[in-house]
């Protein structure tokens, strides 16, 4: 199994009463993104090592634990070794370490005691230095014998660089940070406005990590745009979910009155605000808002191409584009369920991939080409996810 260890020790440099692992950061704590992505790489138990608890840290620590793992928050190393499982492996963060996803992946899987280093010429003044011109990048992959070796040190030894220590001495693996890490955010930092600024940085990677086309160079560059504003003015996941299913409600009213192209036009809006809001959400813990919303980005597109199929159909006088628009709605269906994000090649098509495709060739008059394409493109998509799967059966 999988654990995890955070840290809630280093107090901040510009306001030395609160500790780094409660200020903000992408709408949430510090530390509660940390347990994020201890969770997203497949922690099922995360133990959090206080030097005190505030009422700050107490709330973070409740909002961790509703999302199904088990939280405890420990004082010393000898209290985190006796909650650990002697098989598990334990992802140590770093106090204060700001990442991603895909950086703590690289030590996710099984293995040994290992610890991602960056050269010392690229750390930060917070990094801790190792042998070897080399410098720990804030990840650690450790076995629990680890903790127990830590435990029989003096107590008031700091506990982040006892484990540190602990592990060098077992020759732990040195596993190189990717080289775009930093550029992307990667770092420690226990200053609120040095915190902000690479917290930027990291959710411009977050939202440009996308496997598919459409993500990377329709939904990215916009949230890149627009969601440290929408962040730092604390607007509600649920408020902007709001608004992009109103947005969405209303092309396909339009599309079903017979306006096609505006219709298209706002139907195409609302799944990008859908979108944005989805990511927000995914970054303020509410999975509920967040789930509906990407549900919301799949229904808004099927149904307006269903709308435009029967009204096209309608003005033609036959049922050839809605008959079309049927297969396209079912085509891309499946190709959803073919495809899972984490197989995904970038070039495979999305919902509203297909419904820009639709979208472009309506305002050019030839909705029916505009289906067929988009129909053919689901199709290609469809194929190469069944082969993907196969190859992996």
């Amino acid at each position: 199994m999988l654990a995890g260890l955070l840290f809630a020790v280093q107090e901040t440099d510009d306001r030395p009463e609160r500790l780094t692992a409660t200020l903000p950061f992408g709408g949430v704590t510090l530390i509660e993104y940390q347990a994020r992505l201890l969770i997203e790489a497949g922690a099922g138990q995360i133990i959090v090592l206080v030097a005190r608890l505030t009422p700050e840290l107490l709330g973070a620590v409740s909002r961790i634990g509703r999302r199904g793992v088990t939280v405890d928050a420990v004082r010393h190393i000898a209290e985190a070794a006796g909650k650990l499982h002697p098989l598990a492996r334990v992802l140590v963060l770093a106090d204060g370490l700001i990442t991603t996803e895909r950086v703590v992946a690289t030590l996710a899987g099984e293995g040994g005691d290992a610890l991602l280093v960056v050269p010392q010429t690229d750390a930060g003044p917070v990094f801790e230095r190792l042998g070897g011109a080399q410098a720990w990048a804030g990840v650690a992959r450790l076995d629990p014998r680890r903790f127990a070796d830590a435990a029989r040190l003096p107590a008031d030894y700091d506990a982040q660089s006892t484990l540190l220590r602990v592990a060098e001495q077992a020759r732990a693996t040195h596993v190189m940070l990717p080289t775009e890490a930093l550029a992307h955010g990667h770092g420690i930092e226990r200053d609120r406005v040095a915190l902000e600024r690479r917290g930027r940085a990291v959710l411009a990677a977050i939202v440009s990590d996308r496997r598919g086309w459409f993500d990377r160079r329709v939904v990215a560059p916009l949230a890149r745009w627009t969601l440290p504003a929408m962040i730092d003015r604390g607007w509600p996941g649920l408020g902007v979910a709001m608004i992009g299913g109103l947005i969405g409600l209303t092309g396909l009213v339009a599309v079903a009155l017979g306006w096609s192209t505006t219709g298209l036009v706002f139907a195409f809006a609302g799944c990008l605000v859908l979108a944005l809001g989805a990511t927000l959400s995914g970054l303020r813990d509410e999975p509920r808002i967040e789930r509906a919303q990407r549900v919301g980005g799949l229904a808004v597109p099927a149904l307006a191409a269903l709308f435009l199929g029967a009204a096209t159909s309608g003005m033609a006088g036959n049922v050839a584009a809605l008959a079309v628009a049927a297969a396209l709605v079912t085509i891309a269906a499946l190709a959803e369920r073919a495809g899972p994000e984490r197989l995904r090649r970038w070039w495979w098509g999305s919902a509203p991939a297909y419904l820009l495709l639709v979208m472009v060739a309506t305002a050019a008059h030839w909705p029916l080409v505009g289906m067929a394409i988009a129909a053919a493109y689901a199709a290609a998509t469809l194929a190469a996810a069944i082969e993907r799967l196969r190859r992996q059966a």
